[in-house]
C-alpha cells in the first residue's frame, strides 16, 4: 500500500478460529474503491489473549511508521471484537490505538452468554470474572475511546444486538463517544458486505461516516 494515504485494516470473522474469507479482501477492495488504503490483517486465531490483540496493535504501529496519516480498522463478528478491543484497550501506546473503529455485527461482550465459540477460543470458557471484564468491549470504554461507527441486524441470532452492540453504543453515548449505530430489521449473522439484502445500506451510511473524518 502506498505511504502517507488513510489506511483500513480488515479484520475478517470466524469466531476466533477461522478468518471468513468473504469478511477479508472484498472488504478490502471495496474500501480501496472509495478512496482509502486497505489490506486483510490475518490476525492469529485458536490464541488466547492477548496474541490477537498484540498482532493487531502491531500492524497498527506499522502503519503510523509508514506514514499513514489515519489508521482506522474494520472488523466483522470476532473480528468487530477485536478492532474494538484496539479502539478501547486500556494498555496501549498512542501509536498502537487506532484513530477510529468500524464493527460490523461485532461480539462485543464475554460476559454474556453469546457468543461462547469466540470467549471459548480467546479466554477460554473457565476464565475468570477478571479476563472477562478485561475482554468485555462496553467496559472498557472512555471518553478518550475513538470515535466507532457501528451496524448489525435485529435478527442476528448468534450474536444478538441487546447482548453486543446495544450495550456498547450505550457506552459510548455515556462517554461522550462520537459513534454511531445502524441496526436493520433482517439479515442473518455474517452477512459481509450483505450485497443484495436491505442491510447493504451498510455500505453507502458507512462511506458518508468515513468521509466526515478525512
Amino acid at each position: 500500500m502506498a505511504a502517507n494515504l488513510p489506511t483500513i485494516l480488515v479484520l475478517p470473522g470466524g469466531g476466533y478460529s477461522r478468518l471468513a474469507p468473504h469478511e477479508g479482501e472484498p472488504v478490502a477492495a471495496w474500501l480501496r474503491s472509495i478512496g482509502w488504503n486497505a489490506r486483510v490483517v490475518e490476525y492469529p486465531v485458536s490464541s488466547k489473549h492477548p496474541a490477537p490483540l498484540l498482532a493487531i496493535q502491531s500492524e497498527i504501529a506499522k502503519e503510523r511508521a509508514l506514514g499513514a496519516p489515519l489508521v482506522g480498522v474494520l472488523g466483522f463478528s470476532a473480528g468487530g471484537h477485536l478492532a474494538g478491543h484496539a479502539a478501547v484497550a486500556p494498555v496501549a501506546k498512542p501509536e498502537e490505538r487506532p484513530d477510529f473503529a468500524v464493527l460490523s455485527y461485532p461480539v462485543v461482550s464475554m460476559m454474556t452468554p453469546t457468543h461462547a465459540g469466540s470467549r471459548e477460543e480467546l479466554i477460554g470458557l473457565d476464565a475468570n470474572d477478571y479476563l472477562r471484564e478485561d475482554t468485555s468491549l462496553e467496559l472498557l470504554v472512555t471518553p478518550a475511546t475513538p470515535p466507532m461507527f457501528i451496524w448489525h441486524t435485529a435478527a442476528d441470532e448468534p450474536v444478538p444486538v441487546a447482548e453486543h452492540s446495544y450495550p456498547l453504543a450505550a457506552a459510548l453515548a455515556a462517554a461522550g463517544v462520537r459513534h454511531e449505530l445502524h441496526v436493520f430489521a433482517d439479515g442473518k449473522h455474517g452477512l459481509g458486505l450483505a450485497e443484495g439484502t436491505p442491510a447493504e445500506a451498510w455500505q453507502a451510511l458507512c462511506e458518508i461516516w468515513l468521509s466526515s473524518l478525512r
